[in-house]
């Protein structure tokens, strides 16, 4: 077997559809060029290849560098998964081997793998696996679809009809709604918010077949919106937001209901919610869909630092919450792009 780093300009390595590890969409050159683009971090792809010069294993890092917290690599940031592909839990072990050399090299704090199944290697020595990613296999129709919902669930989406709300599908043209609703949930999330940048990058990538962006309007107001990603038969939702003064509408509930819709016109078997952890609210949000639980393990091997410090529910992080959400959203727009790229 050998080993090779590629440049993101190489050829994009083919890889089987059976192994050991699962091929996730994050696997995908779209994908890992897009939030390369997007947030500015350097791409460095490991595979490793057999006699014939098939990939066995293949690992999509990106350098994540900052200021503020220091630098980590992560396969990947933005998306819930990534890590390792790998045909036999051999070559996974080879290939993690080699990343946490480039690790050593790099003198990162922590090497960070979105995993679906956990790789077995000495130095992975954290792990964090309280969220789980929620999916729902979809019909083949949305009457099939409706059929599957409770009846609680229908009255709901019904209900949001009696406020005139209006569902727009398009790409880059909008974007500028998307973002105007993203960022101000995420300013009243006390989240430094995404730029603009890795959005249009991601529609780029995917071109207008296999991406969507959806931005529900109220009287022309946009109040809701989603960003839909379609790939291998699977549509996910990397990110969605709603305006909390709009929540008496349903808009949330009625945008995911055309979601689903879209999911099922591009005739993927699945949709992918995202991860949540088990129990909290958007965890029953997701799973009143039908969606099911499917595991997410993300390991790490830690060469200097605490990985805790940097989750949001720590008491630092949650002071800065506090102090995010009283600054303006001019303010939190423009500097928190530089800020979040930084953040593993």
């Amino acid at each position: 077997m050998s080993m090779q780093q590629l440049s993101p300009n190489e050829q994009w390595p083919e890889l089987p559809a059976h192994g050991a590890m699962p091929k996730l969409n994050g696997h995908s050159r779209e994908w890992c060029n897009a939030v390369s683009k997007g947030l500015r971090h350097p791409l460095i792809v490991l595979t490793i290849r057999d006699d014939r010069s098939t990939p066995v294993a293949i690992l999509p890092l990106m350098h994540v560098k900052s200021f503020l917290f220091g630098s980590f690599l992560v396969s990947l940031p933005y998306l819930n998964s990534g890590g390792v592909w790998a045909i036999d839990a051999d070559a996974a072990r080879q290939i993690v081997t080699h990343a946490c050399d480039l690790a050593d090299q790099l003198q990162v704090r922590h090497l960070e793998l979105r995993h679906e199944v956990r790789v077995e290697h000495p130095k992975l020595t954290l792990e964090r696996s309280d969220k789980v990613h929620l999916r729902l296999p979809l019909p083949r129709t949305n009457e099939e679809l409706d059929k599957s919902f409770k009846s609680k669930l229908r009255s709901q989406i019904k209900k949001s009809n009696e406020y005139g709300l209006d569902a727009r599908w398009g790409g880059e043209e909008l974007l500028p709604h998307f973002y105007d609703v993203f960022s101000r949930n995420m300013h009243d999330l006390g989240t430094p918010v995404f730029s603009k940048e890795l959005f249009r990058q991601i529609l780029i990538a995917f071109g207008e077949s296999h991406s969507d962006l959806c931005v529900v309007y109220r009287n022309q107001l946009p109040i809701a919106s989603a960003l839909l990603v379609h790939a291998n038969g699977c549509t996910e939702v990397p990110s969605a937001s709603s305006l909390r003064e709009h929540n008496s509408t349903n808009a949330n509930m009625w945008m995911y209901r055309h979601l689903l819709s879209r999911a099922i016109e591009h005739g993927s078997h699945t949709f992918d919610f995202g991860r949540s952890t088990q129990g909290s609210g958007t965890y029953q949000f997701k799973t009143q869909w039908g969606a099911k639980p499917c595991p997410a393990t993300w390991q790490f091997y830690v060469r200097n630092g605490n990985v805790e410090n940097l989750r949001p529910d720590s008491n630092r992080n949650q002071r800065l919450i506090k102090l995010w959400k009283r600054l303006p959203l001019w303010l939190t727009r423009l500097a928190g792009p530089s800020i979040v790229r930084g953040i593993p």
